[in-house]
C-alpha cells in the first residue's frame, strides 16, 4: 500500500499546495505596494495568460510523450541532451531544497506574533536558536514521514491543502461582503506612484514571478500517477484553482482599505484586515492558516526534490546511489541528501543569515531555466513530428515566450551568479559519468 499511486486529488492537492505557501497571505500588501487595482490586473492578467500557456504544455507533452516520466529532468534530457537534462534536473532540485527552508523559517517567524514580547523573544524572525530546534525536529519529522511511503506523504499534504484552503476561502467571503468599490477607484490609476501603470505592471509580476513555481508538480511525480491522464488534469486544477484566489485575495483587499493604506501594513497583511472584519479571532484565524498552508508546500518541496534526483540517476544523470529505494518504495537516499541539505542550510541561515538570503534569491532563478526548456522541448517536438494546425504551435511559442520574460523579469545578474551553483552539481554528472551510469541518448 505504501507503493501505491497517487490519484487525481492527491496529484492536484500537491500541485496547488506547491504554489499556494506563505506569499499569498502577504499579497494585499506587496501588491499595494507597487501597483494600483488598474496595474494589478492587468498583470494577473498577462501571468493567468502565461502560465495557462505553461500548464498547456505540461497537458499536452503528458499525453503525447507518456514515456518521459519525471518530466521537467526527462523533457530536458529529450530535447537537449545528457548535459543540459542534468543541469535542468540539478537546477530544480537545488532551487527546490533552498526554498523550502524559508517555510520553516515563516512558520516559526508567524509562531513569534503569538509568543514573543517586547521583554522576551523566543522566536523572533525565525532565526533564533529555538527556531532552529524547532525547525530541525519538523524536517525529520518530515523524513520519517516522507520514507513511509509517496502515497501516504500525498494523502496527508490533501488533508493539510483542504484545511489552507478554509481560511483563504473565509477571508474571500468576507472581503467580499465588506467591500467598498469607492476606495478601490480612488487610486484606480495608481497616481500616488508616480510612475506610470505599464512600470506598475512590470512590478506585479516580479511579485507574481514566485507565486506559482511548483505548476509542474503533477509532472514531476508522474511516474507515481495511478493514471496518466490524471496529470493534465491535476495540473490544470490546480493552476485554476490557485490563479482563482490570488485574483480575489488580491482585488478584494482594495476595496477594503486604499491602496496607500494596504501598502503600509505589515505582514503578514491578510491577517491585518482579517482582524478588521472580524476582531482579534480574525488574526488567530490567518495565523494558524498560515502555519498549516507553509507545512503543507513544505511536504509538497519534499517530494519534488526527493523524486527529481531519483529520476535523474534511473537514467544515468546522477549517481546510481540515488537510484535506491526502500521497502515503501521510496528513493530513501535522494530523502537523505535533501534533509541533509536542509539541515545544513537551517545552521547557515542560523550563523549566516545574509548570506544565505543571497544564495536564495541567485538559486531561485534556477527553477525558470527548466520552465522555460519545457515549452521550446514542446516547439521543437512540434516540430519534429509535424505537428499540423496552429494550436500547438501558439501554445508552445506562447509558454517560450513567457519563460524567457520570467528570466529578464527575475534579473539577469542574478541569473549569470547562479551559474556557480552548478559547479558542485558538474562533479556529480562528472561522477555519474566516470562510473559509467549515463547511457547516452540522441536529443529529441
Amino acid at each position: 500500500m505504501s507503493a501505491g499511486k497517487i490519484g487525481l486529488w492527491s496529484l492536484t492537492a500537491l500541485v496547488f499546495s506547491s504554489m499556494v505557501g506563505a506569499g499569498v497571505f502577504s499579497l494585499p500588501q506587496n501588491m499595494a505596494e507597487v501597483a494600483s487595482p488598474l496595474a494589478v490586473l492587468i498583470g494577473w492578467l498577462i501571468t493567468g495568460v502565461g502560465i495557462l500557456l505553461l500548464a498547456g504544455c505540461f497537458l499536452l507533452l503528458s499525453r503525447q510523450r507518456p514515456d518521459l516520466d519525471g518530466g521537467i529532468y526527462t523533457y530536458a534530457r529529450a530535447g537537449f541532451g545528457e548535459l543540459v537534462g542534468f543541469c535542468s534536473a540539478w537546477g530544480y532540485w537545488l532551487c527546490a531544497t533552498l526554498g523550502i527552508v524559508t517555510y520553516l523559517v515563516i512558520v516559526f517567524a508567524t509562531l513569534s506574533l503569538f509568543t514573543d514580547t517586547s521583554g522576551q523573544i523566543l522566536f523572533g524572525e525565525g532565526n533564533t536558536l529555538a527556531s532552529l530546534l524547532g525547525s530541525s525536529c519538523f524536517v525529520w519529522a518530515v523524513h520519517w514521514l516522507v520514507a513511509r511511503g509517496i502515497r501516504e506523504a500525498a494523502l496527508v499534504n490533501l488533508v493539510a491543502t483542504v484545511a489552507k484552503l478554509l481560511p483563504l476561502l473565509l477571508f474571500i467571503l468576507l472581503a467580499w461582503l465588506a467591500f467598498h468599490l469607492d476606495l478601490a477607484m480612488l487610486d484606480w490609476r495608481g497616481l500616488e506612484l508616480g510612475v506610470p501603470v505599464w512600470q506598475q505592471v512590470r512590478q506585479t509580476m516580479i511579485i507574481t514571478l514566485w507565486v506559482f513555481t511548483g505548476i509542474e508538480g503533477a509532472i514531476v511525480l508522474s511516474a507515481r500517477a495511478r493514471r496518466r491522464r490524471d496529470i493534465g488534469r491535476a495540473t490544470l486544477l490546480g493552476v485554476g484553482l490557485a490563479l482563482t484566489l490570488y485574483v480575489l485575495i488580491t482585488l478584494l483587499s482594495f476595496g477594503l482599505q486604499s491602496r496607500a493604506e494596504l501598502a503600509g501594513l505589515h505582514n503578514p497583511s491578510m491577517a491585518l484586515l482579517m482582524e478588521q472584519m472580524l476582531g482579534a479571532p480574525g488574526k488567530l484565524i490567518i495565523g494558524i492558516g498560515l502555519v498549516v498552508s507553509v507545512c503543507a508546500s513544505y511536504l509538497s518541496w519534499t517530494l519534488f526534490a526527493v523524486e527529481v534526483p531519483w529520476s535523474a540517476a534511473m537514467h544515468g544523470a546522477f549517481p546510481a546511489l540515488f537510484r535506491r529505494q526502500n521497502g515503501q518504495g521510496v528513493a530513501i537516499n535522494a530523502l537523505w541528501l535533501t534533509s541533509l541539505t536542509v539541515q545544513l542550510s537551517l545552521l547557515v541561515i542560523h550563523w549566516q543569515e545574509e548570506s544565505y538570503n543571497s544564495l536564495l534569491a541567485i538559486s531561485a532563478q534556477m527553477i525558470l531555466v527548466p520552465y522555460l526548456l519545457v515549452g521550446v522541448f514542446l516547439l521543437k517536438w512540434s516540430w519534429q513530428q509535424g505537428v499540423r494546425g496552429a494550436g500547438q504551435y501558439l501554445i508552445a511559442g506562447g509558454a517560450s515566450l513567457y519563460g524567457a520574460w520570467l528570466l529578464y523579469a527575475a534579473g539577469l545578474d542574478n541569473l549569470l551568479l547562479s551559474l556557480w551553483l552548478y559547479v558542485p552539481g558538474l562533479l556529480l554528472f562528472w561522477w555519474a559519468r566516470r562510473g559509467g551510469e549515463i547511457q547516452p541518448q540522441a536529443a529529441g
